[in-house]
């Protein structure tokens, strides 16, 4: 039978190869993510491409390639979950039509006359080159892509004109260099080494094919990887974007509820870092549900002048309370709501309150008292405020608003508790100096950090919020690095990012290969120029 050019809805069921790309999990095709939407089956090396299982549905079956060793045992499942009426993806490495192992996979989906369709992917061929900076084909009269397990006689791929890439080469890339200047190729010809190509742990040496290998001795350069020889090579000076990064290959501890942690942790993604989100806090109702449901009846009923929320978590709170009693947005109709910052007031405006007050300067309690209006009997109404807060909160809104005026009720909307420890190696790694940097976004994170975890490492960067934030660090013993210019999470992140730009670049001026925090730890391995 010839592959299915037909929808995957069919009753015989279905397989897929699709290529993964090259490394990075956002290069996957739309046409591969929307497959594994489908899938009831996915096929894969685990430890390499599980991050794509994010577009699988929760009860899609995972099938371990890496554990079933026998290609003939995963050429039998696939066929025979296939047969079984079920859709299958057999994710593979890059693009399944350059030096693939699945070819045989796919003759025996063809034999059992099982429909199959075959998906590209981004081969690294291309997107390493261009996450190293190396432009694959630009000006030049040849690109050429061999695989080294393939060849006999190098002599024929010295006359190569413009870009030769080599596949599985590492291993031997000093012989290959050899072998090709024996073949006439000047030993001034550039050639660079990427190993872990468009992941963050991409790692590129320079050099020319008479220096490989003095300055590969010590690169400890593994596979995956990629050879590249040619002029292309000498315009990553230029070119290089992706290890420049301010903060490529950082590990960035973020120690905050979950649910506040996933905006920050794209920021520092879009720095090259590489984010580990580690509870400290859980957000839980409060212990007595009487006075919030107080609060809510005196907020449909008039009661308020103000509603003023001081974090996300107190909008959710509130929200989930209007929903039990059948409410919305409406409810807050001819009153005046005030956030505390932009957080907060995208909250609100998610849930479809647009805030009248929200602070110009200082994002906090203090800030918020700097604009708020004094109670003006003339022109308020009523002069009492809501505060859905959390259980922890300070007294200073409080007697702020009090002062100039207002009654306020201070209502418990949630509590916040610490968090379970997280797994011993998370702990370990803060301990050891594993973690590049860690951001601090309140006091509480960082008292909750060190009860649960342990301190961290002295190499490890620390980076916090707000100067209240900084005073609990260093009662801690911490040594504060990075303060935020204004006290906002994404904020703190560009500050993290600017110190990184920073100490990359007085590397850069010394001559010397920009090393990670961690890097610099007693025992830590050393790359070397």
């Amino acid at each position: 039978m010839s592959p299915a050019n037909h929808s995957t809805q069919t009753r015989s069921g279905f397989v897929a190869f699709v290529g993964a790309g090259p490394g990075d999990e956002n290069l996957l095709t739309l046409r591969g993510a929307d497959l594994l939407g489908r899938a009831d089956v996915v096929v894969l090396d685990r430890q390499a491409y599980g991050a794509l299982l994010r577009h699988c549905r929760e009860d899609a079956e995972v099938v371990d390639s890496s554990a079933d060793a026998a290609e003939n045992s995963v050429s039998l499942k696939t066929i025979q979950a296939a047969k079984a009426g079920r859709t299958v993806v057999r994710l593979c490495s890059g693009d399944p039509s350059f030096f693939s192992s699945v070819t045989d996979e796919v003759a025996a989906c063809a034999k059992a006359d099982v429909d199959f369709e075959i998906v590209p992917g981004v081969p690294p061929a291309t997107a390493v080159l261009t996450y190293a900076g190396i432009p694959p084909a630009a000006s030049v009269p040849e690109f050429r892509i061999v695989d080294a397990a393939q060849v006999d006689d190098w002599a024929k791929h010295a006359a190569c004109e413009g870009t030769l890439v080599i596949y599985n080469g590492v291993a031997d890339a000093v012989p290959i260099s050899k072998a090709l200047i024996a073949g006439g190729k000047p030993d001034s010809t550039p050639v660079a080494v990427t190993s872990d190509g468009t992941t963050t742990e991409q790692y590129t040496v320079v050099s020319t094919l008479g220096r490989l290998g003095p300055d590969l001795k010590h690169a400890g350069m593994t596979e995956p990887a990629l050879v590249v020889v040619g002029d292309a090579v000498g315009m990553r000076d230029r070119l290089s974007w992706f290890e420049t990064k301010a903060l490529f290959g950082w590990r960035v501890l973020v120690p905050r509820t979950k649910e506040q942690s996933k905006g920050l942790s794209e920021q520092l993604r879009s720095y090259g870092a590489v984010p580990e989100e580690v509870p400290t806090i859980s957000v839980e109702p409060p212990r007595t549900p009487q006075q919030m449901d107080r609060a809510i009846k005196g907020l449909v009923t008039g009661r308020y002048e103000w509603v003023a929320f001081t974090s996300a978590n107190a909008v959710k709170a509130v929200r989930e309370k209007f929903e039990e009693y059948g409410l919305d947005a409406r409810a807050f109709a001819g009153l005046k709501v005030a956030a505390v910052g932009e957080a907060t007031s995208r909250a609100l405006v998610e849930f479809g309150v647009k805030p009248d007050l929200l602070p110009t300067g200082e994002q906090s309690s203090e800030g918020l008292l700097a604009e708020w209006p004094p109670y003006d009997s003339m022109l308020d109404p009523i002069n009492r405020v809501l505060l859905p807060r959390a259980d922890i909160a300070t007294e200073t809104l409080v007697a702020g608003l009090t002062q100039l005026g207002w009654e306020c009720d201070d209502v418990t909307a949630y509590r916040t508790v610490r968090a379970a420890p997280p797994p011993a190696p998370i702990r370990e790694a803060i301990k050891g100096g594993g973690f590049d940097a860690v951001l601090f976004t309140s006091s509480s994170t960082v008292r909750n950090l060190v009860g649960i975890a342990g301190k961290p490492h002295s190499v490890t960067v620390i980076a916090v919020i707000g100067p209240q934030t900084a005073k609990t660090a260093e009662e801690f013993g911490l040594r504060v690095d990075v303060m935020a210019d204004e006290p906002s999470a994404s904020a703190l992140a560009a500050a993290l990012a600017d110190y990184g730009a920073k100490m990359r670049h007085a590397a850069v001026s010394a001559g010397e290969v920009p090393r990670r925090p961690s890097q610099m730890r007693r025992g830590a391995r050393r790359r070397v120029k």
